[in-house]
């Protein structure tokens, strides 16, 4: 049974208020994908802080009118899974890392910040690392000069320390002599 005029709304209102917010949004073709297999992309993407919805094109195409991924609009043909997400590549490494588990579901399209992104650019997109990744290797990079001072710091004490307790047996043996 079809949406009424009133349920139709309010899909289009609660997807356009998800792409308001969002970075990245990637199309896909689900065409022949078992529904268990569907259940755990779902969970993926929950997981993962993805909101992943099957969507009437028209409705999706009245969604993100007027807003930048209005572009995808020409990419909405075909039974396809929407994967919306505010996290620039959460949606995008969702989707790829599924289809590289399962032929059937192809990626058509995407648009990160307002560019359109083909399939290659949406693989591209899928292989950077994500934000927590890339803040703690930017840590890990801002640490080791002080790391290196640090373990400097301690090497040279510790010669020091060897070098101050070998001169003192050699001083002891000077003053009995």
């Amino acid at each position: 049974m079809g949406l009424n005029l009133n349920d139709k709304k309010v899909v289009v209102e609660e997807v356009s208020a998800k792409v308001a917010t969002a970075q990245t949004i990637v199309v896909a073709e689900y065409r022949g994908i078992q529904v268990s297999h569907l259940t755990k992309l779902r969970a993926t993407a929950r997981a993962q802080g993805v909101y992943l919805r099957v969507l009437k094109n028209t409705l999706a195409r009245r969604s993100v009118e007027g807003t930048q991924f209005a572009s995808l609009a020409d990419s909405m043909t075909g039974p396809l899974i929407y994967s919306i997400s505010d996290d620039a590549v959460a949606a995008a490494k969702v989707i790829n890392d599924f289809a590289k588990t399962n032929d059937k579901l192809v990626i058509k399209a995407g648009n990160y910040a307002g560019k359109q992104l083909d399939v290659a650019g949406v693989t591209a997109l899928a292989s950077i690392p994500s934000r927590e990744v890339l803040i703690s290797q930017l840590l890990g990079v801002m640490l080791a000069p002080v790391s290196g001072f640090a373990r400097g710091l301690a090497a040279l004490a510790a010669k020091k320390g060897e070098g101050s307790s070998e001169a003192a047996p050699a001083a002891e043996e000077t003053a009995a002599a």
